[in-house]
């Protein structure tokens, strides 16, 4: 079971890496596997469509997503391209 969840890992992170995007930095708060409420206040990625996930990527870089974590987020995703957002949100999700 472990090889599976690492082979999943890599999976993801290599897929997130061509999207641009340092995955790393996401998993560790979001979770290997994305469900992980990010410091207890944030949603379940893994529940959220593709879109979602993109539209609020992008919104938190606009400044116009978010609650708790919008700060802590814009940080995270300011330095990506609106195409680079949307490419790692095709790579997690529904």
């Amino acid at each position: 079971m472990k090889k599976i969840v690492m082979s999943i890992v890599a999976l993801t992170a290599t897929t997130a890496l061509m999207a641009g995007v340092n995955a790393a930095a996401c998993t560790g708060c979001h979770g290997a596997d994305w469900s992980k409420k990010a410091l207890g206040k944030g949603l379940d990625v893994s529940q959220m469509t593709h879109k979602e996930i993109a539209d609020s990527l992008i919104g938190y870089k606009n400044g116009t997503y978010g609650r708790a974590m919008k700060g802590l987020m814009k940080g995270q995703v300011a330095k990506y391209s609106d195409a680079d957002l949307e490419a790692f949100a095709q790579t997690i999700g529904k």
